[in-house]
C-alpha cells in the first residue's frame, strides 16, 4: 500500500476513534444536590502566582475526582488554568484552593471570570474517562497581594 493512504487511512481512524471517545465523555446529569462555587475574590501575589478557591460537594465517586480552575481578564476566549485540587465525594461541602503562576500574559489587579469544574476519572475497562460532577463560572475580583 502506498504511504499517503496508508497515512490518511491511519489519520481517519484515529479520528473516529476520537470522536467515539468525545461521544463517550459527554456529560451526564449532575445530581442537583452537587456543586462547586468560587469564592468572589482571588489573590495575586507579586510573582505572579494566582490564588482562587471556593467549596465543593458531591456524592458517589467511585474514581479520583479532582477541582479544577481557570481564569479569564479582558478577553473570554484567552483562559489561564490555575492548578487543581483533589476531592472526596462524600456528600459534605468542603473547601478548595488552587494556585498557580500566570503564564507569559500579564495579569493585573481587577475584575475577572473565573470557571470552576469537578471531574471524576471513572474507570472504564483499561481507561479512565472524565465525568463532570459540576461546573460554575463567576465573575470575581482579582486583588494584588
Amino acid at each position: 500500500m502506498p504511504v499517503r493512504p496508508a497515512l490518511a487511512a491511519a489519520f481517519a481512524a484515529a479520528l473516529g476513534a476520537a470522536a467515539l471517545l468525545c461521544a463517550a465523555v459527554a456529560p451526564a446529569a449532575a445530581d442537583p444536590s452537587e456543586l462547586v462555587t468560587v469564592d468572589p475574590v482571588g489573590r495575586l501575589a507579586p510573582d505572579g502566582t494566582i490564588t482562587l478557591s471556593g467549596t465543593y460537594r458531591c456524592t458517589g465517586g467511585t474514581g479520583p475526582v479532582f477541582v479544577s480552575s481557570s481564569l479569564s481578564q479582558g478577553d473570554a476566549r484567552l483562559k489561564q488554568g490555575v492548578g487543581g485540587s483533589t476531592a472526596r465525594c462524600d456528600g459534605v461541602e468542603h473547601r478548595w484552593e488552587n494556585s498557580g503562576k500566570a503564564s507569559a500574559r500579564t495579569l493585573k489587579a481587577g475584575a475577572a471570570q473565573v470557571e470552576a469544574t469537578l471531574t471524576e476519572l471513572r474507570p472504564s475497562g483499561i481507561i479512565l474517562l472524565p465525568a463532570v460532577h459540576a461546573v460554575t463560572s463567576r465573575s470575581i475580583t482579582l486583588t494584588q497581594e
